[in-house]
């Protein structure tokens, strides 16, 4: 497909849209524009066939283990988009935007009621940006207590890869703990590791349930142990969508939450943004969060700086206020069902798992939670990949699912149905994989030329990485 430039087909005149009479002189610019001289019928052309070539939830299922892709109620979109909210100025007033104020309290107290937690801060742009937060406020919490010693922090070696940088960023040395036998982090590796740096562990970040889709039975004994070592647990809420109206992050003794607005409540996100982390922790530390926070005083609600050991902004004003008000639409309409989001998601996570396990190794063959983790290595045996079986997806009209990840499964194939799709849905996707594993034991050499559908066929995914050609070179028009 060509690029907007090499169908311009007046490339050395101006766009028609610009005249340079509407400017005065010293305003005018000096280098050209590089717009391409188009009608706007070409243009919204050229952007449909973009836009036609890329898949989306709207397309059909997106089974991407660990990102929860699920539907994002189109209500959600024209409520973000009113006036009164999209044509707001955060440096307004606070008399002059009290309902988007009211919009942030009511989702914090809302998130306060989820996870358990005693206070909430908005602010983070993404989830990795809520686990720097978070970290953030571990540190910030030990040296006013006057623990500086406190620089390791424990990571299960199923953790998101984003755990380990966001400790690291804030001054902390990671410490790998183990998984057991059952796909759980192991406490006696816990115990190990507390008896060998004692007063050095500031906290623990950990999933609950696992990067495996599976619930840490431990977790009670876990932080109990943590707890008496002085130490903190940080809750990554990537997965709350499996437990969310079951219980919550406080009952199993976190400290610290991080969760994602633009996964587990249903906003839009990928391709950069937008996102939203908010991080919320037990009383103890509400003191360490970012300033401003909101006050409502029962009739008019306010942006204050309370906050006296803060570790200070984390984003621009308040973070991304579109994705709150989906989620908070999400969260109401809802209501007391929230909970059957877990549930549902679940009972699909289970019955695929159980008609899928008969064809592709399963290395925990354990209830789940919201996803659960296959291993392509009854067919590597074959000579195909998993990476290959992800292409020859990509010709079924199905994202293919989180593959090498969690990399303590081998060929690992992550897939999470969540609960927006139907049994037909489930089912037919069932049915592609069966196909495929039957077609690696009668015919592996065909995987060589997958995906063969798609827009762009075979990439080299190795090269791309390391040689990436984003700019568009303008001396070869």
């Amino acid at each position: 497909m060509k690029t907007i430039f090499e169908k311009d087909k007046n490339l050395n005149s101006k766009p028609f849209y610009l005249n340079e009479n509407d400017f005065i002189e010293e305003n005018k610019r000096t280098l050209e524009l590089n717009l391409p001289n188009m009608s706007e019928l070409e243009v919204m052309r050229h952007y449909k066939e973009l836009s036609d070539r890329n898949f989306c939830i709207e397309k059909g299922f997106y089974p991407l283990g660990s990102c929860t892709m699920k539907y994002n109620p189109r209500v959600n979109e024209e409520i973000s988009s009113y006036e009164g909210f999209l044509n707001l100025h955060p440096n307004q007033d606070d008399a002059d935007c009290q309902g988007a104020l009211e919009v942030i309290y009511d989702l914090e107290n809302l998130l306060k009621i989820i996870t358990g937690m005693d206070a909430i801060t908005l602010q983070p742009c993404a989830g990795a940006h809520g686990e720097f937060c978070a970290m953030n406020i571990v540190k910030k919490y030990f040296e006013v207590k006057g623990e500086k010693n406190r620089k390791k922090v424990l990571i299960p070696d199923s953790a998101h890869g984003t755990n380990p940088m966001s400790a690291k960023m804030n001054g902390f040395d990671c410490v790998e703990i183990k998984s057991n036998s059952d796909g759980l982090v192991d406490v006696e590796e816990i115990k190990k590791a507390v008896s060998e740096y004692g007063d050095e562990i500031a906290a623990i970040m950990m999933t609950n349930p696992n990067t495996l889709g599976l619930f840490e039975e431990n977790i009670l004994e876990i932080s109990d142990i943590l707890h008496k070592n002085g130490s903190l647990l940080y809750y990554d809420g990537a997965n709350l969508n499996a437990i969310m109206g079951h219980t919550n992050p406080k009952l199993m003794g976190f400290d610290l939450v991080h969760l994602n607005l633009h996964k587990t409540f249903s906003t839009p996100h990928g391709g950069g943004g937008p996102g939203s982390g908010p991080v919320g922790v037990i009383k103890e530390l509400e003191e360490f969060l970012p300033n401003p926070r909101v006050h409502f005083d029962g009739e008019v609600y306010s942006r204050k700086n309370d906050y006296k050991n803060s570790i200070g902004k984390v984003s621009t004003y308040f973070g991304d206020f579109s994705v709150y008000i989906k989620a908070l639409c999400y969260i109401l309409m809802l209501g007391k069902n929230l909970k059957d989001v877990s549930s549902d998601a679940v009972l699909c996570a289970n019955y695929m798992k159980e008609k899928l396990k008969k064809y592709y190794k399963l290395y925990y063959d354990k209830i789940c939670m919201h996803e659960f983790v296959l291993s392509g290595d009854i067919q590597k045996q074959k000579g195909v990949s998993t990476l290959q079986i992800a292409k020859r997806l990509m010709d079924s009209s199905f994202h293919p699912p989180t593959v090498y990840f969690p990399l303590i499964v081998h060929e690992a194939i992550m897939i999470e149905p969540t609960e927006s799709e139907n049994k037909e849905v489930l089912d037919r996707f069932i049915d592609e994989m069966i196909k495929i594993a039957k077609e690696v034991e009668e015919n592996p050499q065909s995987f060589e030329n997958y995906p063969q559908k798609t827009p762009v066929k075979r990439a080299d995914e190795t090269l791309a990485a390391r040689h990436l050609d984003i700019k568009y070179d303008f001396s070869n028009k």
